[in-house]
């Protein structure tokens, strides 16, 4: 008996011996792996390893990995992971509601929301029960301008519910406020010409591009448009401004859209600086004593100061000018100044 249990003792130990020396080798079926573990062997043609690895809309691993041997290897460019066996899954991409991912009434599984008991929606934003009153519900929907829900969707127990018929959710926001249709072009009807990203109804168009649905190619380098653009303090259009390609197009104070006190080729000059308290509709630059060049008084003879507010020679006497500096209080400028 020990005689016929020895050559399966023999075996079992070289079984052992081999599986200890390779404890890392690939799952999965063994006539795809080498005995190094790599697929350098693989028996699959590419046509047939990329199948393998091809999602139904034609990417390989979800444009998250590599495909080895029919297998994806899935690789980590941002905050959170990937997995899957096509890398489709990314916990970071589940709906929020609020800022809250899921709402925090349940949690993200594959990138969709998985609803705690007594909610639903696909951020898991709607309670199943709704306890509110339909105008305090209506109160609730309603934007910074007395709106339910912007006009785009429907109020759900004081959440809103956005239209999005055909399922695309281009039409999102606590109130939906956010339209991304604003961001199709109407000949390509593609968001943002395929050449930007679209954020709440506008387009943010790549390097070379420009336009409101980022239409329009720029004729000159990415480094020459920056450069263009740089006002001599070294920042973009002087932070009062947007670089469009190599020009500044300066935040304009002025609502009407009529010429401004922000101008400039790099928007470097800001007449605001010339105003001894600013009123969009006055003319009274430099105290009414001096010229206003590119945000700075050149005064007139006989002022002085930042905004040409101070006379150089006083007609006033000493008793005078105190009166006037003294105003309701006992202390001249009221003990604040001079």
């Amino acid at each position: 008996m020990y005689a016929q249990g020895l050559p399966g003792l023999v075996v079992l130990l070289l079984v052992t011996s081999l599986l200890a020396g390779h404890p890392a080798l690939p799952a999965g079926p063994p006539a795809l792996w080498s005995s190094s573990g790599s697929p350098s062997s693989c028996r699959l043609s590419r046509t047939e390893s990329e199948l393998r690895c091809r999602v139904p809309g034609g990417k390989l691993c979800s444009d998250r990995g590599r495909c080895e041997c029919g297998v994806c290897i899935c690789q980590v460019t941002e905050s959170g992971k990937y997995y899957g066996p096509l890398c489709e899954c990314h916990d970071w991409v589940c709906e929020t509601y609020d800022g809250k991912i899921c709402a925090g009434h349940g949690k993200c599984d594959c990138g969709k929301c998985k609803c705690d008991e007594g909610w639903y929606g696909e951020a898991c934003q709607y309670p199943t029960t709704c306890n509110l009153t339909r105008k305090k519900s209506n109160e609730m929907c309603k934007n910074s301008q007395d709106i339910i829900c912007s006009g785009a969707g429907t109020c759900q127990c004081g959440r809103c519910k956005c239209a999005n018929s055909e399922g695309n959710g281009l039409v999102y926001g606590k109130f939906c406020e956010c339209d991304d249709r604003e961001c199709i072009d109407d000949e390509t009807e593609e968001i943002c010409s395929g050449h930007g990203k679209c954020y709440c109804g506008n387009c943010y168009c790549e390097a070379g591009w420009h336009g409101d649905k980022c239409e329009f190619q720029c004729d000159i380098t990415p480094w020459e448009i920056k450069k263009r653009c740089t006002s001599p303090d070294g920042k973009i259009c002087s932070n009062r401004g947007t670089c469009v390609c190599g020009e500044c197009t300066c935040h304009d104070v002025d609502p009407t859209g009529d010429w401004g006190d922000i101008h400039g080729d790099t928007c470097e000059c800001d007449e605001r600086n010339c105003k001894e308290v600013y009123d969009r509709y006055s003319d009274d630059f430099c105290s009414g004593h001096g010229q206003c060049n590119c945000g700075r008084c050149d005064c007139k003879e006989g002022w002085i100061g930042k905004k040409c507010e101070h006379p150089r020679s006083c007609p006033l006497s000493v008793e005078e000018s105190a009166k006037k500096c003294q105003g309701n209080s006992n202390l001249p400028c009221s003990g604040r100044g001079k």
